[in-house]
C-alpha cells in the first residue's frame, strides 16, 4: 500500500507543478512530455525505497525514522528528475518542475501518512462506551509514558480525557493529544465537567505532601485515587496500564529518586560470582532480584530457610527448580560449612544478610544474636578472606546502640573493619533503619492488626523511626558497595524521621473502616527516636550525595569467640555493650 500511496503523490505532485506553471492551461504536448517524467518518478521512488528499506518494514509506518528515510527517497527522486529533464530535448516541461513537484509529493506523502496514523490512532483509542473517564495528575516522563500505554490499547480500561499539572507552562497544552486543562485546585471542577470518575497520580517519584494532597482532594471530590510505581519498581520494564495500582502507606510516606551510577556497579556485579547470604529475608530476595538484571557470572543463594529459598527462586526464574544449582540450603552458624561453600564456589563478590533483626526478642534471647549475628558473621567474614568485595548488611540501631539487636550489628561492624585489614578485598558495612514491607516490619504488624479490627498498637505517642522501602534500601546497598572503602560503613540517606502514630493514622485513612490507636509504651531496648551516626562519627558524603562514609574502629575476633551463650541474658547484654565499648584495636602488622 505504501508504494502505491507514493507513486499517485508524484503523479499529482507532477501535475500540479506543470499545471501551476502555465496557469492551468496545459496542452497535449504538455501532457505527452510529463508522461515519462511521471513514471520515472515513480520508477526511482521504489528503486530508492527499496535501496534505503523504505518498503520492508524496517521502520513502524508514519513514524519518525519513517519520514527521515522519505526525505532522503525524495531528495533523490528530485536529483534523479532534474538530471532527467536537463538532458530532454522537448522543453514542454520547466526546468522547476521536479523540485515544485518533488515538494508537492512530499506534502501528499506526509500528509497520506499523518491520516493513516491519526485513523490508526482513532482505532486504537479505549471504547468511550466502556472504559473509565479518568484525569491524569502530571505532565511529566511518567504521564506521558502512560498517556502513550492508555491510548494504544483499544481494550484499555482507562480513557484519558486530561491531564492535570501545576506548572504554568503546560497549560493549554496538549500531550499525545490529550489537553492539559488546569492545576490541583482544579480537579473537583474538572471531575464535573468531564465526566471522569478517576485521578492518576502520574509522578512516579513524589515528596509525601504531594501525594497526600492530591488524595484528598481526589477522594474530597468523590473520585477514585491510583498511582502510578515509583521508578525503584519499575527497574525492570517500562511504565504502563497495568502498573496502576491503589495508593498504598509506602506512597504516601513519599518516594526518592535514587541516582544510580549503572557503570559503577556493573563493573563489581556483572560477570562475577556473587554471594547472598540470608537470601529469602526481606533484604535478601531484594537483593538477589536486583543482582540479578546486572548479569552475574554466578548468584549464589544460601539460607537455612528452603521455601524462601524456593520463593526467592521462583520470584527470579518463575520456571526453575530446587535441583538450581544456585541455591545453597546452609546456615551461617556452622563455620566448617561456611569455609566448604567458599571453597568449592569461589565466590567473587559477598553481600551478607542473614541475621535475626526482631529487637523485642533478642532482648529477651540475647544468646541468639550472639550465635547468629556476631559468630555466624565472623564464620562467614573469616571463610571469604580472598573474596574481592564483602559487604555486611548493618542497621541504624548500631550508632550508639541500646538494644541487643544494635550492639550485635555495631560488634559485626567492627569485625568486617577488622577483616579489611587483614585482607587483601574490600570490606566494609551499610546502615539503615527500618525497611517498609519485610516481614515483621512495622507496616506488616499495622496491617495485620487492621485487617483484625485493631486495635493498632504504637509504643510512644512521639516514637519516630527512619523508613525506606525494600527497593530503594537495596538499591542503595548495591551502589554504595560500589563506592565503599575498606573498612568503613556507609550510611544511607533516609530522608526525615518518620512519626510513627502518624504512620498509623495514614494506614487507618487506607482501611475500610475506622481502628484505634492503643499507646503501650516503650519497650526494653526501645529508643524513641533512632540515629544514624553514633558519637564521633561525622556525615561525609565525598562520593554520593545519599551515602554517607564513617570510620569503624576494628575489633579482634578473640573477643567474641569468649562470649558465654549461657550467661544470664542481662549479662550477656552488659557484655555485648562492653564489647561496642572498646577502643578501636591497633590493626596487625
Amino acid at each position: 500500500m505504501p508504494p502505491v500511496l507514493d507513486g499517485l503523490s508524484w503523479v499529482a505532485g507532477l501535475y500540479v507543478a506543470v499545471l501551476a506553471r502555465y496557469e492551468f492551461g496545459l496542452e497535449d504536448r504538455h501532457l505527452a512530455a510529463l508522461a515519462p517524467i511521471v513514471i520515472l518518478a515513480i520508477a526511482v521512488q521504489i528503486l530508492a525505497g527499496q535501496a534505503l528499506r523504505l518498503y520492508r518494514g524496517r521502520h513502524a509506518f508514519a513514524s519518525l525514522e519513517e519520514v527521515r528515510v522519505l526525505i532522503r527517497v525524495t531528495l533523490i527522486n528530485v536529483a534523479v528528475l532534474l538530471v532527467a529533464d536537463m538532458w530532454a530535448s522537448d522543453d514542454a516541461i520547466p526546468a522547476g518542475a521536479p523540485v515544485v513537484g518533488g515538494i508537492a509529493a512530499l506534502v501528499l506523502m506526509l500528509a497520506s501518512r499523518l491520516a493513516w496514523r491519526l485513523r490508526d490512532q482513532a482505532r486504537s483509542r479505549p471504547d468511550e462506551r466502556f472504559a473509565t473517564r479518568v484525569l491524569l495528575f502530571g505532565g511529566g516522563s511518567a504521564g506521558r509514558h502512560l498517556l502513550q500505554s492508555m491510548l494504544a490499547d483499544p481494550k484499555g480500561h482507562y480513557l484519558p480525557i486530561g491531564v492535570v499539572d501545576d506548572d504554568p507552562r503546560k497549560r493549554r497544552s496538549h500531550l499525545h493529544g490529550v489537553p492539559v486543562l488546569g492545576k490541583r485546585g482544579d480537579i473537583p471542577a474538572l471531575l464535573e465537567r468531564t465526566g471522569a470518575t478517576t485521578v492518576v497520580f502520574a509522578v512516579a517519584n513524589a515528596e509525601a505532601e504531594l501525594v497526600r494532597a492530591i488524595r484528598d482532594i481526589t477522594t474530597g471530590a468523590g473520585a477514585r485515587f491510583l498511582v502510578v510505581p515509583s521508578v525503584a519498581e519499575l527497574l525492570d520494564h517500562d511504565l504502563g496500564v497495568r502498573d496502576l495500582r491503589e495508593a498504598d502507606i509506602t506512597d504516601l510516606l513519599g518516594r526518592h529518586q535514587i541516582d544510580t551510577d549503572l557503570d559503577a556497579i556493573a563493573g563489581y556485579l556483572t560477570g562475577k560470582r556473587v554471594l547472598v547470604t540470608g537470601a529469602g529475608g526481606s533484604i535478601g530476595s531484594e537483593l538477589c532480584r536486583q543482582i540479578h538484571r546486572f548479569r552475574p557470572a554466578e548468584l549464589i543463594m544460601l539460607d537455612r530457610d528452603e521455601s524462601a529459598l524456593l520463593a526467592v527462586l521462583l520470584s527470579i526464574d518463575p520456571r526453575a527448580q530446587l535441583t538450581d544449582p544456585s541455591l545453597v540450603l546452609a546456615s551461617v552458624r556452622d563455620p566448617s560449612r561456611m569455609r566448604h561453600i567458599f571453597q568449592t564456589r569461589q565466590p567473587q563478590v559477598v553481600f551478607h544478610a542473614a541475621a535475626l533483626k526482631h529487637l523485642s526478642l533478642l532482648q529477651r534471647y540475647p544468646s541468639e544474636a550472639v550465635e547468629t549475628n556476631i559468630w555466624g558473621t565472623l564464620a562467614v567474614l573469616e571463610a571469604a578472606g580472598d573474596v574481592e568485595r564483602f559487604v555486611n548488611i548493618s542497621t541504624d540501631k548500631a550508632a550508639d546502640p541500646v538494644s541487643v539487636l544494635g550492639y550485635a550489628k555495631r560488634i559485626t561492624e567492627r569485625l568486617t573493619a577488622y577483616q579489611a585489614r587483614r585482607s587483601a578485598g574490600t570490606f566494609l558495612s551499610v546502615r539503615f533503619g527500618n525497611v517498609l514491607g519485610s516481614r515483621g516490619s512495622v507496616l506488616t504488624t499495622f496491617a495485620t492488626q487492621i485487617a483484625d479490627g485493631g486495635p493498632i498498637t504504637v509504643t510512644h505517642p512521639d516514637v519516630t523511626r527512619y523508613l525506606m522501602t525494600i527497593q530503594e534500601a537495596v538499591q542503595l546497598v548495591i551502589q554504595a558497595a560500589a563506592i565503599g572503602r575498606d573498612g568503613e560503613a556507609l550510611v544511607l540517606e533516609m530522608g526525615e524521621p518518620v512519626r510513627i502514630a502518624e504512620l498509623a493514622r495514614q494506614m487507618i485513612q487506607l482501611a475500610p473502616r475506622p481502628v484505634e490507636i492503643s499507646y503501650t509504651g516503650l519497650r526494653p531496648g526501645e529508643k524513641l527516636a533512632e540515629v544514624l551516626f553514633g558519637a564521633g562519627e561525622t556525615d561525609q558524603r565525598p562520593f554520593h550525595p545519599l551515602i554517607s562514609h564513617v570510620e569503624v574502629p576494628p575489633l579482634d575476633p578473640a573477643l567474641v569467640r569468649e562470649l558465654n551463650v549461657d550467661a544470664d541474658p542481662v549479662e550477656i547484654a552488659a557484655t555485648l555493650s562492653d564489647l561496642c565499648a572498646r577502643r578501636a584495636l591497633r590493626p596487625a602488622a
